[in-house]
């Protein structure tokens, strides 16, 4: 199991509303799902992951949850290079400031 100190940059995660709890218009295949949260913020006590355990958020607010994440990463993309875009570029260049001297 992972270990964290007091101080790390962390990640909780809280169940918010149990599957079956949602409101009545949210979709069937939502419904059978928990919402969950997942807040980031500093560990207020050494602990491992899969603890229960309060951060404090960059705003300064108290949060408790189960840890899951010691100094946790970004794991979002915007996707694989387009090379259009880049053409694309150009040509926007080219008609709002008149010409490749502007690149």
């Amino acid at each position: 199991m992972e270990e964290a100190k007091k101080g790390d940059w962390v990640q909780i995660s809280n169940i918010i509303l149990k599957a079956g709890s949602r409101a009545p218009q949210v979709p069937e295949d939502t419904q059978k799902c928990d919402l969950k949260m997942w807040v980031k913020g500093f560990l207020q006590e050494d602990a491992y992951v899969g603890n229960q355990v309060t951060i404090k958020t960059a705003i300064g607010r108290s949060v408790t949850g189960e840890l899951c994440a010691v100094n946790p990463k970004f794991t979002h993309t915007y996707g694989d290079f387009v090379p259009e875009l880049v053409q694309i570029q150009h040509q926007l260049r080219n008609i709002v400031f008149g010409g490749e001297d502007h690149v």
